[in-house]
Parts: C-alpha cells; sequence; structure tokens
C-alpha cells in the first residue's frame, strides 16, 4: 500500500495568514491567523496547532511548502524563513508556491486570469490552466495593458476588494486564507517539483522600493 503524502503549508503573505496540513492533497486540518503587524511570533504555534489537530508529528510531514509571493514582502519572508528552517532541520524538501498559482485552484474554467493588487495603479497578473499549470507568466502591469494581453474566454479570480471588482468585472471570489491551496499545489507536483531547502526564495515579481532606488540612483 502506498504511503500518504503529507504537506504542511504555511502562507502570511498578507494580513490573512494560516498554516495547513494536507494528507493525499486533501485539506486535513487549517489554522487562521490575522495581523497587521507580521507573523513571526505567531507561526510556530500555528504550526503546532496544525499538527495536533491533524495527529500527525513534525517529523512525518514530506514536504513543506511556503506561499512564497507576490504579496508583503515582510510577510514573505516570514513563510520561507518557516519552511526552509523546517526543512533543513528535519532533512526535507520543499516547495514554493505563488499566490496567484494557489488562487487559480478556486476557478472552474480551462483558463483562469488571477489579478491581485500591486499597488501603484498596477495588478499582479497571471493565468493558469485547470491543472495549475502556468499559461501566460506572471506579471506586474497596469490593468489596461494586462487585459489585452489576456486569451478569450478566460475567468478572472481575485479577492474582495482587488483589481477585478474594482475594475468591475465579473468574477470569482477566492478565499482569504491560502495555506490549503499553496499546499495542493505542493502536493500536485509532488516530489519531482520540490527542492532542497536552499533553493527556496521569493517570489517578490516586482523589486521592493529600496532595489529600484538604489539601482536609480
Amino acid at each position: 500500500m502506498t504511503e500518504s503524502l503529507i504537506v504542511l503549508a504555511i502562507d502570511t503573505t498578507s494580513e490573512f495568514g494560516s498554516v495547513a496540513l494536507l494528507r493525499d492533497q486533501q485539506k486535513v486540518s487549517e489554522i487562521h491567523l490575522r495581523s497587521t503587524d507580521g507573523f513571526g511570533p505567531f507561526v510556530i504555534q500555528a504550526i503546532q496547532e496544525a499538527l495536533a489537530q491533524a495527529n500527525t508529528r513534525l517529523d512525518e510531514i514530506d514536504c513543506f511548502a511556503a506561499a512564497n509571493g507576490p504579496g508583503s514582502f515582510t510577510g514573505v519572508r516570514v513563510a520561507v524563513a518557516a519552511a526552509k528552517g523546517l526543512a533543513e532541520a528535519l532533512g526535507k524538501p520543499v516547495a514554493g508556491v505563488s499566490n496567484l498559482r494557489a488562487l487559480s485552484l478556486c476557478g472552474h474554467a480551462h483558463l483562469r486570469a488571477v489579478a491581485l493588487d500591486a499597488r501603484r495603479g498596477q495588478v499582479y497578473g497571471a493565468v493558469y490552466d485547470a491543472s495549475a499549470k502556468l499559461v501566460l507568466p506572471e506579471v506586474v502591469s497596469q490593468w489596461e495593458e494586462w487585459l489585452k494581453s489576456l486569451p478569450p474566454d478566460v475567468e478572472f479570480i481575485g479577492l474582495e476588494g482587488g483589481p477585478c471588482q474594482i475594475a468591475g468585472v465579473p468574477f470569482t471570489l477566492a478565499p482569504k486564507y491560502l495555506a490549503a491551496a499553496v499546499g495542493q499545489c505542493a502536493a500536485l507536483d509532488g516530489p519531482a517539483g520540490w527542492s532542497d531547502p536552499i533553493a527556496l526564495d521569493a517570489n517578490y515579481v516586482r523589486r521592493s522600493d529600496a532595489e529600484m532606488f538604489w539601482k536609480d540612483i
């Protein structure tokens, strides 16, 4: 009999954070967090609670998955650092999952255009298919310019108050808490898509303000 594949997923990329444990792509437990001041002090406790709810030991985890952006620069680092640290300590692999890709799992159509607020009048956008495979690359762009790049008959997916709602287009509302979807993406990839912890990094799509400032002077 094939052993169950267990994934622990962490998302701290927005003020709505979460930790989820999945067994064979099915959510077993999920802890919701909310903070506007960061998740550093809360992540380890949330992981412990998720493990306890699922009656699972930390050393039983097959892969540690992190939502690695785009999102809050500091928030992205919290999830990535937690996944890397636990994986390195236990000798396990990691998976970095784009928030946009995780959100695409909320759709129903074959082609799914996911948009998040990138501020400055811009959006983070990408198109995925029904199996969460990238069709058009992740970009940061003005809304109107991004729309021009999209294929016909895409399903728009976004968050409440996000660019889809502001633009007034019909869209599928995605949940605020993403850890379970992050874990599902990692489980879909399987061991062939996982990596050594040292390879896991943030996916900011757009460089930080500090990086752009120093490049321009």
